[in-house]
């Protein structure tokens, strides 16, 4: 729940303060996940605090929104809704600042020609941009809904689950799942919404359509990724994309050898 509080509710939901707490709940966990998964990338020596300044604005931005995404969630329970209101638009500015930070460090990446082996730099170019723009979909979808409390905090939690992808990914033996280690990762995010699935089941009797919506986007972002992946149109944007840089000499669609010394993320 990063943006607006709503005043009424709509057919479907329970009980506000229910529905709220399991929001809240749902954050936590997801903060979580977010944290255990990059902290255990840091303790394993994949990252390193001497990383360009791109990557380091990339991860203010990204752990501000976990940040922003928890704290809303915890106003919209315990309030004051007046302060719910006012940073819910600093949030609806901040997605889009992740949209910018999500398709600058990729593309450098792959200019770079430093895209981690278990991914073929083709995908990793294509997937990660589409990704958050599907978060920022579906955030903008949240934002539009800001008065249908039910639609409202469901479609937030699962804007969240889209870009918990990387967090997943550091969690995962990624190296055995190639050459599925993204789908993996992304798949691996369905766990939020299904939970939400489950508790509505449970409590409702009925699943709302706002799970059932956000699940789709998930599955939908990466039927969408690996199609244009894998087409003539991924392959005309890899080459725009690397023109002029040492990433024109990596094949797109093939996965780089692993790095001698140990991977090394983000550079």
């Amino acid at each position: 729940m990063a943006t607006l509080a709503p005043a009424t509710l709509a057919p479907l939901d329970d009980e506000p303060a229910l529905a709220e707490r399991f929001s809240f709940k749902m954050a936590i966990a997801m903060a979580l996940t977010v944290v255990l998964g990059f902290s255990t990338q840091l303790a394993m020596g994949r990252s390193t605090f001497a990383s360009p300044l791109r990557v380091h604005l990339h991860a203010m931005v990204f752990m501000g929104w976990v940040a922003i995404f928890l704290t809303q969630s915890y106003l919209a329970t315990r309030g004051p809704v007046a302060l719910h209101r006012k940073l819910g638009w600093v949030a609806a500015g901040w997605a889009g600042l992740m949209v910018v930070m999500g398709f600058v460090v990729t593309v450098t990446m792959a200019r770079n020609g430093t895209v981690p082996f278990f991914f073929m730099p083709q995908q990793f170019l294509i997937a990660d941009p589409l990704t958050v723009l599907t978060f920022a979909a579906i955030t903008a979808y949240a934002i539009a809904n800001r008065k249908r409390t039910d639609w409202h905090a469901r479609l937030h939690i699962c804007g969240m689950a889209v870009i918990i992808a990387p967090a997943f990914g550091r969690l995962l033996p990624m190296p055995l799942l190639s050459p599925y280690a993204f789908e993996a990762a992304g798949t691996a995010t369905l766990i939020f919404p299904l939970a939400g699935m489950i508790r509505d089941k449970r409590k409702l009797g009925r699943v709302h359509p706002a799970w059932l919506l956000g699940a789709a986007a998930i599955i939908g972002n990466i039927l969408l990724f690996d199609l244009i992946a894998y087409s003539p149109l991924g392959t005309s944007i890899y080459h725009f994309a690397t023109a002029g840089s040492p990433g024109a000499a990596v094949p797109g669609l093939a996965f780089p050898a692993p790095p001698a010394g140990g991977l090394i993320t983000g550079r």
